[in-house]
């Protein structure tokens, strides 16, 4: 007999736990981006904004895309 699977239709995709390294490269994002607010770095701290938006494209772009 052939067994039934059941679908979850919770979302409309499916999310996956990202790998260390793409976790680190978005925790090291972040942290320089908090850092940028603090301390004048050189290129970060103008563009605080933008790499702390970078920092979660990548969390997210590692949860959506298998593999990253």
């Amino acid at each position: 007999m052939a067994r039934r699977t059941t679908r979850r239709r919770s979302w409309f995709f499916r999310t996956k736990q990202p790998h260390h390294v793409t976790w680190l490269i978005a925790l090291a994002l972040a942290i320089l981006g908090v850092v940028g607010t603090r301390v004048h770095v050189r290129w970060v701290s103008s563009h605080t904004a933008w790499v702390m938006l970078a920092a979660y494209v990548v969390l997210a772009m590692g949860t959506v895309i298998d593999g990253l």
